[in-house]
């Protein structure tokens, strides 16, 4: 038995030794990014804003003040280039900034500037602008607004429900926030989704701390670190750089919680360490953007140092640069500063922030009662008509119920009749007839399923084709990047094939989504496309060559466009290096491709350039382009065939 605990403490201990260096490998890792010149070197405006908003603890080596200068740039030359959709993208990345520095009316500002063309806008611009809208509505308790936002949010399908429980909190109604969010987030958590229970009992221990409730809150806020724990810890599961850093911001959250908690139980020394840690954390993975549970950390803490005598710990506090916003903060600061001139002897600056604060209490009670009712009322008539609504649904439902059960007895009444007088023979008769008006209906409902299904799969499939080009073109500007930082020159045209290889693809992927037709490539405009493309990497005699391509009204699927495009590409970059080395301007370049349905294609290509070398078939067997363009035959069950010419080079296959 002492064997077997031995062997479970080693097996423990390395398991956790593991754990600890993993996360401390990946803070490490993420801490040393370089994010901003990261975003600095994509192509666009879109890949810059899905950058932005998908990378966490991007304020880590450069601040929300250089990134905004930056974005400026961006911003003045798309609008002096008017590319609307780039000015949308840089705007919508500005107003995130402004919210992550705390200004929140700026960021307001600029984001209902872009709800006024709501309709024109991506999906993800749309779902983005409405979460900066509902979050700048709280922070500038505007409920009535953030309401109408959460009813967009459920017409768009974002949101199922429109949930008030986080209003309610902010006006001072925890319990029945805390009612709420029970009932209506409980159910929708899976037992293993420790994330999300984490953040479940962190909740509800929250809504108890402000209520006063602080030992059952307690409990709460430590199973919700031990859940947090386990999430981070869970070295089976990969997680994304996003969902690690989300979970170290939640856990910075939990500590400090529980150190506030201690703070209302007068545990002042208990306290001091979770708020110390819980400031630490916060600071690592929130650089940047303004925090209020960081500054109520700080606050906490200096009350703590005063509370136990240490006065010049709790003055160093308050004046490490506390960007205070919220009004119970700034009470709270006042607060403080008060105590510790009564503390220190110093009673008339112990008056003076007395004064400041009953100032600010008389200014924020004259309004306060009005908007707070105004407030309430809102929620209670938007509570109001979602009952009316319901109830209207529920009596639709009634009513049809009783049409149903009305019509169910005339059937019944009738069928009765029918049996009587007609016997067996016409009841047969009702029996058929019935049966076949139940087909239709079933025949009617499983078309607009089955329709309702295929207009749902060809937006997925133009979606994932909308993807699949964005992460070659990231791919390609990557390879870009790459050129820039290699000096050797064979690893430089290796990499400009390489890019090459991957906008053929990724040009495959624009026709299709931009196709009505998924299922197939119009082949006339991909090779114009591709020519276009491989031109503007070889523009040194591509501009003299004439090329002429007869592909008009033939189309592929995309499991033979690939690998075509693919040997096309190969053929016109190898006929730009080297059948023209002299920029000759009779140069000319012929391309074929027929397809007839049932029938075999043919492709054939020409150039009548220097031709190929006399050890061309010995070149072919090391060339890595000729052995490329072998597979990609064989992908199309069939192989290139190569004739030399007077006049230069021949290529050509048949293929099904």
């Amino acid at each position: 038995m002492e064997k077997i605990a031995v062997l479970r403490f080693i097996i423990t201990f390395f398991i956790s030794t593991f754990s600890v260096c993993v996360i401390a490998q990946d803070s490490l890792s993420s801490q040393n990014e370089d994010y901003y010149k990261q975003f600095q070197d994509l192509e666009n405006g879109e890949l810059r804003t899905f950058f932005f908003f998908n990378t966490p603890n991007r304020y880590n080596l450069n601040s929300p003040y250089d990134w905004l200068d930056t974005v400026k740039v961006y911003l003045n030359t798309s609008e002096k280039t008017k590319d609307t959709t780039s000015i949308q993208n840089y705007q919508l990345i500005e107003s995130q900034i402004y919210f992550d520095l705390g200004d929140y009316e700026k960021s307001l500002a600029i984001v209902r500037s872009l709800y006024d063309n709501f309709e024109k806008l991506d999906n993800d611009i749309k779902f983005n602008i409405l979460e900066l809208l509902d979050a700048n509505f709280s922070k500038l308790q505007l409920y009535n607004k953030q309401i109408e936002i959460r009813r967009v949010k459920r017409e768009l399908g974002y949101e199922d429900n429109v949930s008030f429980y986080d209003i309610y909190a902010n006006l001072g109604q925890y319990r029945k926030a805390m009612r709420d969010y029970m009932t209506e987030e409980k159910k929708e958590i899976k037992d293993d989704d420790y994330y999300g229970l984490a953040i479940y009992n962190n909740t509800i221990g929250n809504y108890l701390r402000l209520d006063k409730s602080t030992p059952t809150a307690l409990s709460y806020f430590k199973k919700s670190e031990g859940l947090i724990s386990v999430f981070l810890s869970d070295v089976t599961n990969q997680r994304t750089e996003k969902e690690i850093a989300d979970g170290r911001i939640l856990n910075g959250l939990i500590i400090g919680n529980i150190g506030k908690c201690h703070v209302q139980l007068n545990e002042y020394e208990k306290a001091i360490p979770f708020l110390e840690e819980s400031i630490g954390i916060i600071k690592q993975y929130n650089k940047g953007k303004f925090s209020s549970e960081y500054n109520e950390n700080k606050l906490a803490l200096a009350e703590c140092y005063l509370q136990l005598g240490n006065y010049e710990k709790a003055t160093d506090i308050l004046s490490d640069g506390l960007n205070l916003i919220n009004l119970d903060n700034i009470l709270k600061q006042n607060i403080i500063y008060a105590d510790y001139y009564y503390k220190t002897g110093d009673f008339k600056n112990a008056t003076v922030y007395l004064k400041k604060n009953n100032r600010i209490r008389d200014s924020i009670d004259n309004l306060a009662s009005d908007i707070k009712n105004q407030q309430l009322t809102s929620i209670v008539e938007q509570d109001l008509e979602n009952s009316k609504k319901m109830m209207e649904q529920q009596k639709a439902q009634l009513e049809e119920s009783r049409k149903d059960i009305a019509a169910r007895d005339d059937k019944i009444s009738l069928v009765f009749v029918s049996l009587i007088f007609t016997l067996i023979g016409f009841a047969g008769l009702v029996y058929a007839y019935l049966k076949s008006i139940k087909n239709q209906r079933l025949i009617a409902e499983q078309k607009f399923i089955i329709e309702n299904a295929l207009v749902e799969k060809d937006s997925l499939l133009k979606e994932i084709h909308h993807r699949v080009k964005n992460n070659l073109q990231m791919v390609s500007s990557l390879l870009s990047l790459q050129t820039k930082n290699t000096r050797s020159k064979a690893a430089i045209e290796a990499l400009e094939e390489g890019k090459s290889r991957v906008k053929a693809m990724a040009l495959i992927h624009q026709k299709l989504y931009q196709n009505d037709d998924l299922s197939v490539i119009e082949m006339q405009g991909y090779i114009e496309s591709l020519i276009n493309s491989i031109q503007s990497v070889y523009k040194k005699g591509g501009h003299n060559i004439n090329i002429t391509i007869d592909a008009e009204g033939v189309e592929l699927d995309i499991d033979r466009a690939i690998p075509f495009g693919l040997i096309l590409n190969e053929l016109v970059s190898n006929s730009f290096k080297y059948a023209f080395p002299q920029d000759d301007s009779s140069g000319k370049i012929y391309i074929h491709l027929r397809k007839i349905v049932g029938q075999e294609g043919f492709f054939e290509y020409t150039d009548n350039g220097i031709g190929l070398p006399e050890d061309s078939e010995e070149r072919a067997n090391s060339s890595m382009g000729m052995r490329l363009m072998n597979r990609l035959a064989n992908q199309l069950q069939t192989s290139l065939n190569t004739d030399k010419t007077t006049d230069g080079v021949r290529f050509w296959f048949n293929f099904k």
